[in-house]
């Protein structure tokens, strides 16, 4: 899959976002609905969202540069970061409005409302997956995080659903007019969802933001490297990722009595021998030292 047709998955979400934001808003108006004014908040952020990894995927996948000789890769991280951040933020915009309608005498949502929230959990469920299976194809954590927006929203919305029919015919069904406060306490449901999937996919970009080193990926270049016929001793192996790539750094420990161009030789094999056995590394500086009398060969 190309970066041009990640993209355009990308903007065909932001685009459905849009619409079902723009729909659950006037719903949730006309329809006395909170938990639809809510719903509509959260796909308001997932438009914003998803314009967002947009323009991250189109920043990560320039070439390095001068001024950035190790590409632009982190601007998925950022992007998803700053989703998260907006998500985190339109929770918080919902609880409050859920509290004053609380506080506030109110009519119970109309009944066709509850043909909008079907429809919305549908297209947000269809979304997410397939949004989700081009986010694997392609390996980024923007699109990753872009999915799981619609598959919030599809939550969120499924939790409206609930508290609206509530809403709507417990007050009638079990004499209890407190029940029309379903409404609000949907909403105020839905905005911990919405925090808790934000959470799930920021820590990840902030990880990657941080220069993490991935534990698995470090291992595995210390085996595929000493696999090199010639290399002594692999140590000091430094990973960190960059959008959908890995950059590593390692020392290698060759026999003393090896010359410079010889060991420049074994680099070049170590590389593309990495390069070969682990797609997802981009970059690899090694640094040659000469080997102790007597060491051994790394496992």
């Amino acid at each position: 899959m190309s970066v041009a047709r990640l993209e355009r998955n990308t903007l065909l979400g932001l685009a459905a976002s849009l619409l079902l934001a723009l729909a659950k808003l006037a719903a949730g108006v006309l329809g006395h609905s909170s938990a639809l004014v809510a719903d509509a908040v959260e796909s308001f952020a997932d438009t914003f969202g998803s314009l967002i990894v947009w323009q991250g995927i189109r920043v990560a996948a320039r070439p390095p540069d001068r001024d950035h000789p190790y590409g632009h890769g982190k601007a998925e991280a950022v992007a998803a970061l700053l989703v998260g951040v907006g998500l985190v933020a339109a929770a918080l915009l919902i609880i409050v409005r859920a509290f004053a309608e609380m506080l506030t005498p109110h009519r119970a949502p109309e009944a066709w409302t509850l043909l909008v929230l079907v429809g919305v959990i549908a297209v947000k469920e269809a979304l997410f997956r397939f949004l989700r299976r081009s986010a694997a194809t392609f390996d980024s954590i923007a699109a990753e995080a872009d999915a799981w927006h619609h598959r919030s929203d599809a939550i969120t919305s499924a939790a409206a659903l609930i508290g609206v029919s509530i809403a709507v015919w417990g007050p009638g069904l079990f004499a209890a007019p407190q029940l029309v406060l379903a409404d609000e306490i949907a909403a105020l449901l839905a905005s911990g969802i919405i925090a808790h999937t934000a959470m799930s996919f920021m820590s990840p970009a902030l990880h990657e933001l941080l220069d993490a080193a991935p534990h698995s990926l470090v291992a595995e270049v210390r085996r595929r490297a000493a696999e090199v016929p010639g290399v002594v001793l692999v140590e000091k192996i430094q990973a960190r990722k960059s959008g959908r790539h890995y950059l590593v750094d390692l020392h290698l420990h060759v026999d003393p009595q090896m010359n410079v161009r010889s060991a420049h030789e074994l680099s070049g094999r170590v590389k593309s021998h990495l390069r070969r056995a682990l797609p997802a590394v981009r970059q690899v500086l090694i640094h040659v030292e000469p080997a102790a009398e007597g060491g051994g060969r790394s496992q």
